[in-house]
């Protein structure tokens, strides 16, 4: 982007994940955090001022304000519908922490108000666009490994209450690890292979109270009132099929994070919740697993990725990639997972999206387009 002016944006939601996102702000040209606002006052006013951000805000003044054109939604998971439709109502774009919603029904209704309002929504994980995955899609773009058949994604953990100050919510309505999780590897499959036909699932509650033995809650019990294991099968629509596992049930695991296997050979992904390394593939002919020199920058910890890509957007027109209609299609695919296993069923999806567009390759970081 040459000349236009970068975006103006406020950050609405000052938890721990707004730091990456405000130093976002200061590496790419294209956007420029100028405010922030958060349920609490005098944490937008202490985030405010350890970033050098002007405007600490309450939020129905950030979406009052003029000046601002791009709302980053990092409220809690069960406000991000109610916050971002708030902000296209106020004329603002919208890129969301994941997920989009925790239904379909407000994440439809994110959809169409964009669509009617002309704006743009967004929604993490970004990343996908990390130079570990961007290589993994180049390789497979270019027929390294033929053409893909099938995947395995595992997401192996004991859950969080060992070691969160205040893990309850992962254990409530719209948390679990296929909803926490999820979008990391689901998204990642969706930009290798593409597309999500159908699924189907095995969900359970291994334990039904989790006990917390982290500060400052030790002690204190949580009910447990989502799947914590969560087996699901994926048919895509380009005929290959996938394997997803989440648990926050197993004390240890060595499984890999993600694997894709092809006519040609199978390649392992890194960890879809980073951005770098590393990348192995071993072909058809080879006697072992080699590692691969990565194709793509931006390895390290890079969130706000997505929503400088949203930027250009804005600004220029071009298509984006971590669109809302992506993470739609991935909410709709999580949904699915616990409705078939409830159901006794497949579950056909019936939202559908692009496969997000790779990156340029030699791209000097805080810029994206070559």
């Amino acid at each position: 982007m040459s000349q236009a002016p970068p975006v103006k944006a406020g950050i609405i939601g000052t938890g721990t994940i707004s730091d990456v996102y405000f130093r976002a702000g200061r590496a790419f040209e294209v956007l420029d955090i100028v405010a922030c606002a958060d349920l609490f006052p005098e944490r937008a006013r202490a985030k405010a001022d350890e970033h050098g951000i002007a405007k600490a805000y309450s939020t129905d003044e950030l979406l009052a304000d003029p000046e601002i054109e791009l709302v980053i939604n990092l409220t809690i998971p069960k406000a991000h519908a109610e916050v971002g439709l708030a902000a296209l109502r106020a004329g603002k774009h919208v890129y969301s922490e994941k997920p989009l919603a925790l239904t379909r029904e407000d994440g439809q209704a994110l959809l169409e108000t964009a669509r009617k309002t002309g704006l743009l929504v967004g929604c993490a994980p970004d990343t996908f666009l990390g130079g570990g995955l961007q290589t993994c899609r180049k390789l497979i773009d270019d027929g390294l490994i033929g053409e893909p058949i099938g995947a395995t994604a595992f997401m192996m953990s004991h859950g969080h209450e060992s070691w969160h100050p205040d893990p309850a919510f992962y254990y409530d309505v719209g948390g679990g690890p296929m909803f926490d999780m999820g979008p990391y590897y689901l998204t990642a499959l969706v930009s290798l292979i593409g597309p999500m036909r159908r699924v189907t699932g095995s969900a359970r509650v291994t334990f039904p109270e989790r006990t917390i033995t982290s500060q400052p809650r030790a002690g204190t019990t949580i009910p447990v009132r989502v799947p914590t294991h969560v087996a699901g099968v994926i048919d895509f629509h380009t005929g290959a099929v996938g394997t997803i596992l989440t648990t926050f049930d197993v004390w240890d695991s060595q499984l890999p994070c993600v694997e894709v296997y092809g006519t040609e050979g199978s390649m392992s992904v890194p960890d879809p919740n980073t951005f770098g390394g590393p990348v192995s593939v071993r072909g058809a002919r080879d006697t072992e697993w080699h590692d691969v020199p990565l194709t793509h920058s931006y390895v390290g910890h890079c969130r706000g990725l997505g929503v400088a890509d949203m930027a250009y957007a804005v600004r220029t027109g071009r298509p984006y990639r971590a669109t809302g209609e992506l993470a739609y299609h991935v909410l709709d695919a999580m949904t699915a997972f616990h409705d078939a296993s409830h159901q006794n069923r497949h579950t056909e999806l019936h939202s559908n999206c692009d496969r997000p567009a790779l990156l340029p390759t030699g791209l000097v970081e805080g810029v994206l387009d070559g």
